[in-house]
């Protein structure tokens, strides 16, 4: 996925600058926690009702000062504008395609799926926690990992004492499931 600084410079507003590519398939949910997705729509709101009101008012005003070609504040606040923008359009596609789901709710099943907390010890006998979130809220430094990822492909539909493959950079590794939990984010 491109990164919003990369497509913000990518060019001068062509509909390739605009669309951000996902990793996701077409027509598959954007999965998220409850979490992630009011942080998403917090920021929503934030730019909605905060940060571009506050800018449209800041690039009229410098607009009413004359020759806009010289204008550092019209121009920034202009390219800061489109910014803007193309983040909001950005959320608006993910929320609209998410689909929250509520690992506090899925109960006591022993197996690996969207929300899960893993143990596991690789075959070098470090132990690893890692928690199955959406694409907006992997966190490798808190053990977050996508549900897309080869951790999360190699564990779904798995389940504590299972030994799985996992293929890394270094090769192929087996690791070794030690406990599945379900537990609400915080």
């Amino acid at each position: 996925m491109k990164s919003t600084a990369a497509t913000i410079g990518a060019g001068q507003g062509s509909v390739e600058d605009d669309e951000e590519v996902s990793p996701l398939p077409r027509g598959v949910k954007n999965y998220m926690t409850p979490r992630g997705y009011e942080r998403l729509k917090d920021e929503l709101t934030q730019l909605l009702n905060i940060e571009r009101p506050e800018l449209v008012k800041v690039v009229s005003w410098a607009a009413g000062n004359g020759d806009r070609s010289e204008n550092g504040d019209y121009l920034y606040g202009k390219k800061r504008l489109r910014e803007i923008d193309r983040r909001i359009r950005y959320l608006t596609r993910r929320l609209d395609n998410s689909e929250v789901v509520d690992p506090a709710a899925r109960g006591g099943t022993e197996q690996i799926f969207f929300g899960a907390t893993v143990d596991y010890v690789d075959d070098t006998g470090e132990a690893h926690t890692v928690t199955i979130v959406g694409l907006d809220e992997v966190d490798p430094a808190r053990g977050h990992v996508s549900w897309i990822s080869p951790i999360a492909a190699a564990l779904i539909k798995r389940g504590a004492g299972d030994t799985v493959s996992l293929r890394t950079p270094s090769g192929v590794r087996q690791i070794e499931i030690v406990d599945v939990r379900y537990e609400a984010f915080n």
